[in-house]
């Protein structure tokens, strides 16, 4: 046998390598249209009893009496399998509800019960199998008080910014009907946050714009029924939706809705051993600490969750989940009888204040918002002028007010600051139960400031003076301000009290603006003009840390700064530079919005596997494949026999050349003349013609 050789075994490996590719998406193609799809376009229950697609109901209950009448006839070679496949499909096709979901959206929730009776009744009679397998669910929710939409007026609804949650639900649903308990929750769980609605399937318009879809373009529900979808605050069209995937209970939706929809930052939970190092040791000064002690353990709220970011540069909160073996240890704590309740703790030393009971959303915000502030203020760049401790603004009084005052605690966060602002709170209780109408109270040392107090007149706050480090030293102007402003140089810590007096005086803000409108400026001019509208003047206490002094103090420059004519200075202070803010971590980790991403792109893969036009379009990629495949291998071949041609030419033309030049030079070797030509030499025998209008010697 002769062998077959070299040259040919290379060509065959070269072709193959060449179509390599076609060949591999050919069978790829094959794979798919003979196992794959068959796989994702089961036996329908139309084909169970041999109706048409989409057959009326008349049609399958011919259907279905010609089957029942030749199994009663001969019943030997039935099958209890094949009974419970047609007596479902028979129960399925003819409930109008059913077979709409099922003609509509490929829904069929109940086809795992031919599998469970199938092992029930495996080695039984069909006969013992009992009827109806299926029982049919009527469900209404507007009954139930739940709000439903249609495709007519959906686009009324939106008319505000409220984030929308939808439930896409079946009137013959056993699913939907179930899941109702668990709306109802979460309906009440989002009131005040989000608006809520319901779409029922046969809305077919509405269903196709809000349902996800295949690659075919036809309506899915990928997890079943019911389903759900939320609209985020300021979306108003489906390109902007987002669908809920998880688990169909009530803490998995409000959760996600809370967490993915809204954005809203997480309240999460401490025990008694971790509620001082992870929580009040690390919330800023100037917020207040609100702790919330639950008797369930649940997740926060939607509603709290939104107060959490709603009063985030205000108020911090948190969970503690009460035990009652930790009873004792929270009374002598806080003061915390039971849970449910609510512990709100505002300046240092102060003490708890404390509610207990559960109440709706309403009286939680209303604690909340009076409470938001602490009992001394903060002095910053957000309160400076609500404050009226801003000499570009104006007294809390009025504008009216000309004459009015700040009295500023300053001092860097340590443990003396807080002594100081817990002496501090003490005074301002003190001048806010100051009883005028009292004889007892008509105190000289106590008047004055208690009086500019109750008109907001006189304001008490503190500042950090290492954050405000610029407007510190602006005020506390001494040999040791750095004991008191700045960054910490030394372990020495001073809090100071300082009384601020503004003026604002009427001929002097007109000779300003006077001044202002003249134009052009010189340059002393407009360093002159560039100060504060009102006038300042400092005062430093020097005195013990006491609560009467500290009043006595203040009533004394307050009846100074009425009564007597002091200079009017304005300087330019120094802005008030924002406060470092709690960062707020809301909305989805990062980790899990990769592992979404991911299980996204695998349902969009299988989505594909399951388009019956992936098959041909398989197999004319192959064939283009194969076809340019072609096409680049029949040029490659082209090219090198052009090439052989055109040198085999191109050599035949020189070898003639060369033929000449040789005849040539063998011609002239051997004297023969060379033919006559208008380039050679004249001629012996040539004879020169002149014409006839030639001159003439």
């Amino acid at each position: 046998m002769a062998k077959e050789s070299p040259s040919l075994s290379s060509s065959m490996s070269s072709v193959l390598r060449a179509y390599a590719a076609p060949i591999f998406i050919f069978v790829l193609a094959m794979f798919f249209q003979l196992f794959l799809l068959p796989r994702s376009f089961p036996t329908s229950h139309y084909d169970v009893l041999g109706v048409k697609t989409y057959g009326s109901v008349d049609d399958v209950r011919e259907a279905y009496e010609a089957i029942a009448s030749k199994w009663n006839s001969d019943s030997g070679d039935a099958r209890p399998a094949d009974f419970i496949k047609i007596q479902y499909a028979y129960e399925l096709l003819t409930n109008p509800v059913w077979k709409r979901d099922y003609d509509l959206y490929a829904i069929d929730e109940s086809l795992h019960i031919t599998e469970e009776l199938e092992k029930q009744y495996a080695m039984e009679d069909f006969a013992k199998i009992k009827t109806p397998l299926l029982e049919a669910v009527s469900y209404d929710p507007e009954h139930e008080g739940f709000m439903a939409i249609t495709s007519q007026d959906f686009a009324s609804k939106f008319q505000d910014s409220k984030p929308w949650l939808i439930q896409l639900y079946s009137s013959g649903s056993n699913s939907s009907a179930q899941f109702s308990m668990a709306w109802r929750r979460i309906v009440d769980l989002l009131d005040g946050v989000a608006n809520h609605a319901m779409v029922e399937l046969g809305d077919v318009r509405l269903v196709t714009y809000l349902a996800e879809k295949k690659t075919t373009g036809q309506v899915l529900f990928r997890n079943g029924l019911p389903s759900i979808v939320a609209f985020p605050p300021q979306c108003k069209t489906a390109d902007c939706l987002i669908r809920f995937e998880g688990e169909l209970s009530t803490d998995a939706v409000t959760d996600w809705f809370a967490t993915t929809v809204l954005e809203l930052p997480r309240v999460f939970y401490h025990t008694k051993e971790t509620l001082v190092p992870k929580f009040l040791a690390k919330v800023p000064p100037n917020k207040v600490r609100v702790i919330l002690f639950s008797q369930t353990g649940e997740r926060a709220t939607p509603s709290v969750r939104q107060a959490a970011k709603d009063y985030w540069n205000f108020a911090s909160l948190t969970y503690v989940l009460w035990r009652e073996e930790d009873a004792s240890f929270w009374w002598n704590a806080l003061e915390v009888e039971s849970a449910p309740a609510m512990v709100i703790m505002k300046d240092p030393g102060l003490k708890p204040v404390v509610y207990h009971g559960s109440g709706n959303r309403t009286w939680f915000l209303d604690i909340l918002e009076q409470n938001k502030q602490l009992q001394l203020p903060q002095l910053s760049s957000t309160t400076s002028m609500e404050l009226g401790c801003d000499a570009r603004g104006y007294s809390r009084a009025g504008f009216e007010t000309a004459t009015w005052y700040c009295a500023v605690l300053v001092g860097r966060q340590s443990t003396e600051l807080n002594k100081m602002r817990e002496t501090m709170c003490r005074v301002q209780d003190a001048l806010s139960n100051h009883d005028e109408s009292d004889e007892a109270s008509k105190d000289p040392s106590v008047a004055p400031a208690a009086s500019a107090h109750k008109n907001k007149r006189l304001t008490l706050a503190w500042l950090d003076g290492e954050v405000q480090s610029k407007y510190c030293f602006f005020y506390v102007q001494s040999e040791t301000s750095y004991d008191t402003c700045g960054t910490r140089k030394s372990p020495i810590d001073v809090p100071r009290i300082l009384i601020i007096r503004y003026h604002r005086n009427a001929t002097e803000s007109a000779n300003v603006e006077k001044k202002s409108s003249n134009w052009p400026k010189t340059v002393w001019e407009s360093e002159a003009d560039d100060v504060d509208p009102a006038a300042q003047l400092v005062v430093s206490y020097d005195g013990p840390a006491e609560t009467p002094e500290i009043i006595k103090w203040l009533s004394k420059m307050v009846e100074d700064g009425d009564s007597k004519n002091l200079p009017f200075y304005r300087a330019k202070t120094p802005e008030l530079v924002p406060e470092s803010t709690e960062p707020m971590r809301s909305g989805v980790p990062k980790s899990v919005k990769a592992t979404q991403a991911l299980l996204r792109l695998w349902n969009r893969i299988k989505d594909y596997l399951a388009d019956p036009r992936m098959g041909p379009t398989l197999l004319l990629g192959a064939l283009l494949s194969a076809g340019s495949v072609w096409l680049t291998r029949s040029r490659a071949i082209q090219q090198p026999v052009q090439t052989t041609q055109q040198s085999s030419t191109n050599q035949s033309d020189n070898n003639t050349e060369e033929e000449k030049k040789k005849e040539r030079k063998r011609r002239n070797a051997k004297g023969e003349e060379a033919p006559a030509s208008i380039t050679d030499n004249e001629p012996k025998d040539a004879v020169q013609i002149l014409s006839s209008g030639s001159d003439s010697d």
